[in-house]
């Protein structure tokens, strides 16, 4: 409830003191000369505190952005363990940039000359940086600003939400060839590192993430229902993927020679109770095979795209993906083409024969 007292200022003059108190938020005051003007900011005021859109202006005026990125890091993004390590490094260079400027003083405009100047940046990987990962660092820096509005009350616009996303370029489709898969997995057999075989092998059988595989645990494997059921996602949800052929053949072997434990990593180190690192034997043998521009996430790109030339849908690959949409996976459109042609051709036979039955199609 707001009140309005009539009281004379320092100088004699008569003046309109209001005072909003509403149960949960701190009193706020203001005195007029007019009482119209007196009336007025009371409604709105009222208005805007039970609407959760009233903030005191001198929260921003007097709060540096270094002061809400120092915040973030400490409070939220513990709640991301996933991508605390990005996100931190990102936010450090919002913090280089236009730490120091108060959080009134940030405006969309000065957002936009800062990422334009951080894509043409050259980092100390000699190469700038691309659209998509520009459009990371903004979103960490739009979800910052959304929490300083709704639940710190330090600001009342997000000056990044006006910003359009920038256009990405169109994702990586690199995946094996018959010959490289063959060299590839010869190479992975004759690895020093026992688990690198098996882990390729399921890596292009349900094209799983290396992490996905990698902290796999017996307890996620069911052979009777010839399942993996994959718990650490980059999305957090959990899903489950098909075991078959070699890829199943080969963690029966494993689980012959393991005594699986539920709470045991089925790739686990000799030396430590973790997942086994791959890295410098995957490198051993991409050098080995000289297999040029391949990563180990292109094996979840080859898995992508042999679904694609096998007849799946985009709906079917985004399923065994795991992704939400199938923005990620149309870039594997052209290769259902010879399906897509096949269906099409099918309905046109139907619809067309030369029998003209119209019922044909149904």
């Amino acid at each position: 409830m707001g009140t309005i007292t009539e009281r004379l200022d320092k100088n004699g003059q008569k003046a309109f003191q209001v005072k909003i108190r509403i149960k949960g938020f701190p009193v706020q005051s203001a005195s007029f000369t007019r009482i119209t003007d007196a009336r007025r900011w009371e409604q709105q005021t009222e208005a805007a505190i039970r609407e959760h859109r009233f903030f005191p202006q001198d929260k921003s005026q007097n709060t540096v952005l270094s002061e809400l990125i120092e915040r973030y890091i400490q409070t939220i993004l513990p709640r991301k363990p996933k991508s605390y390590k990005d996100q931190k490094q990102q936010l450090l260079v919002w913090d280089k940039h236009i730490g120091n400027l108060r959080v009134a003083d940030i405006t969309p405009a000065l957002i936009s000359e800062i990422r334009d100047r951080l894509l043409l940046e050259v980092t100390h990987r000699r190469k700038p940086r691309s659209p998509a990962t520009i459009n990371r660092y903004t979103a960490v820096l739009r979800h910052l600003f959304t929490i300083a509005i709704k639940e710190w009350q330090i600001c009342r616009e997000n000056p990044v939400s006006a910003l359009p996303k920038l256009k990405e370029t169109r994702g990586r489709t690199r995946y094996l060839s018959p010959d490289e898969r063959r060299k590839l997995l010869e190479a992975c057999k004759e690895s020093d590192n026992k688990y690198l075989y098996t882990v390729v092998v399921l890596a292009i059988s349900i094209g799983a993430r290396k992490s996905e595989i990698l902290t796999l645990k017996w307890e996620n494997v069911d052979l009777n229902r010839q399942t993996i059921t994959l718990t650490e996602t980059k999305n957090n949800e959990i899903r489950s993927v098909p075991l078959q052929g070699l890829a199943l053949d080969l963690i029966r072997d494993l689980a012959e020679s393991s005594n699986m434990n539920p709470d045991d990593y089925l790739f686990k180190s000799d030396k430590v109770d973790k997942p086994v690192i791959i890295a410098k034997s995957w490198n051993t043998v991409v050098k080995k095979i000289n297999l040029k521009d391949f990563r180990f996430h292109d094996l979840r790109h080859t898995t992508a795209s042999y679904l694609a030339m096998n007849g799946a849908s985009l709906n079917e690959i985004a399923e065994v993906l795991g992704h939400k949409t199938l923005d990620m996976v149309m870039r594997y459109a052209h290769l259902s083409e010879g399906h897509t042609k096949r269906v099409v051709g099918d309905m046109n036979n139907k619809i067309f024969s030369d029998d003209n039955d119209e019922d044909a199609l149904f």
